[in-house]
């Protein structure tokens, strides 16, 4: 019986990052074997195990076969014969199939300390093609380690599509789409994943509502000459350096997806572009079942994020509306998360990422002063039922014309 640390620790360490990872790989071992040693058994598609004192995952070296359609549709062999070389092979990429020993003493059978050195993303095997979670698992290696120059090798990228024609995306599950694509909306170049969905064809299967932004024009004067979908990137790509959470994350995202159902006569204007979005974003979020907290807030931004970004012209009636409609009352927390993510949008433009955006402390100004009228004064008054909500919204509305007329 031999151990090896593999995978991601292996590759963080060689690049001297932190590691998220930290897996164990047994070679020949049996299952009685590992029980025996104090091993607890977890794995229910193939034998792993949690070590008996630091709770860390020891896999036994296996091989695996395609026998179906999707990432599933595999059978796999953990016998004690199955060699360190043949449990690497089976890996994505080469920067993630490399093991090392208790001594310290590297194996890198497939060159991937080499693609590390050349900051390349490339797949081990031909027999990448047979799983479509590495599409997604290569885009999103491809976002977290763009700060430090990697690409996916051409090669790869290749076979990416020819995965992406095959039709075999369409057999994974909304929820692991969604698992990789939300990891993917939180690493440091979140932008970079859904490029390159985009760039393999991917993304037309995966998230039709968002590839559809592609060459729909927007007028240069508000958009430095970027399409709607290299805006939306380029808007979440400021999200991300800015440090916003995966829910402002993916409202930004989502913001303009009506912006491809507008008739192309109109373009490059997209008139209404706000209410129509809704439509394609609820559909997008009911497919990959996105958590309702994401998913509320997106809408949240998709129906109201020119509303914001006018703010200093509203009326205070119209202030007050907005603020009904958006419950900010109640969600003050998901209302300011609203004004982030319009402010991402606004900046998210050649040359403005650090632009002053205005209507977020305005609003956020304009909310506390309505929000600080007391109901309990309005009680204290003598108002009853009804009337105390007649009552509380004169009262904002008054609150709110001083406040605009200050």
């Amino acid at each position: 019986m031999k151990q090896y640390l593999v995978g991601g620790a292996v590759r963080d360490g060689l690049l001297g990052i932190p590691s998220q990872d930290k897996d164990h790989l047994v070679v020949g071992a049996s299952v009685e074997q590992m029980k025996a040693a104090g091993f607890r058994q977890v794995g229910k598609s193939f034998p792993v195990f949690l070590h008996p004192d630091s709770g860390e995952e020891y896999a036994l070296a296996r091989t695996e076969r395609k026998t179906g359609v999707g990432y599933g549709g595999f059978d796999f062999d953990a016998a004690p014969s199955v060699t360190l070389e043949e449990d690497l092979i089976r890996r994505d990429l080469t920067i993630n199939a490399m093991a090392q020993d208790d001594q310290g003493v590297l194996y890198d059978p497939y060159g991937g300390q080499q693609d590390l050195e050349r900051r390349l993303l490339r797949h081990v095997s031909p027999a990448f093609v047979e799983d479509p979670l590495r599409v997604l698992r290569v885009a999103r290696f491809a976002a977290r380690f763009h700060p430090l120059g990697f690409t996916v090798a051409a090669e790869t990228l290749e076979l990416m599509r020819t995965l992406s024609d095959s039709g075999e995306l369409a057999h994974l599950s909304a929820e692991r789409v969604w698992q990789e694509t939300e990891r993917a909306l939180a690493e440091p170049a979140p932008q970079v994943y859904f490029q390159v969905l985009a760039d393999c064809g991917a993304l037309a299967a995966l998230l039709p509502e968002l590839a559809a932004l592609q060459g729909v024009p927007q007028p240069d004067a508000h958009h430095g000459g970027l399409d709607a979908f290299d805006h939306t990137l380029l808007a979440l790509q400021t999200a991300a350096q800015q440090q916003a959470d995966t829910a402002v994350r993916f409202a930004v995202l989502t913001h303009d997806l009506g912006k491809a159902l507008t008739p192309k006569a109109q373009w490059p204007r997209h008139i209404g572009h706000e209410q129509a979005g809704l439509a394609p974003l609820k559909a997008l979020c009911e497919r990959l079942k996105v958590p309702n907290e994401h998913r509320e807030l997106a809408l949240a931004v998709c129906a109201q994020h020119l509303n914001v970004h006018r703010a200093l012209e509203l009326k205070p009636a119209t202030l007050l509306k907005l603020f009904d409609r958006c419950d900010a009352w109640r969600k003050g927390e998901r209302f300011a998360q609203l004004l982030t993510a319009s402010r991402f949008d606004a900046i998210g433009r050649p040359g403005r990422q650090q632009d002053d955006y205005p209507p977020q402390s305005y609003l956020t100004q304009a909310l506390a002063t309505a929000n600080a009228v007391e109901v309990k004064s309005i009680v204290a008054a003598g108002f009853k039922g009804a009337e105390i909500r007649e009552e509380l919204t004169k009262r904002r509305l008054a609150a709110l014309t001083a406040f605009k007329a200050s």
